[in-house]
């Protein structure tokens, strides 16, 4: 199911209407810096995930 034209003008005429013009660039840019946060910190579980899978490997390996 997806957003025709119709759709994302009712959708942006309401965020407009309840944010106002001005409220908007600070929420973009509010949201635009939860996701670089969220997506450093998956990363970083990402890293540490691979870093345990190697030494549980080389554990592995030197107790055969």
């Amino acid at each position: 199911m997806g957003f025709g034209g119709f759709e994302w003008l009712i959708i942006v005429v309401v965020i407009l209407f309840l944010f106002g013009g001005k409220k908007i660039p600070q929420l973009a840019r509010g949201l635009g810096r939860g996701l670089v946060e969220f997506r450093k910190a998956k990363d970083s579980d990402d890293d540490e995930i691979e870093g345990s899978e190697e030494t549980d490997e080389r554990n592995r390996s030197s107790n055969e």
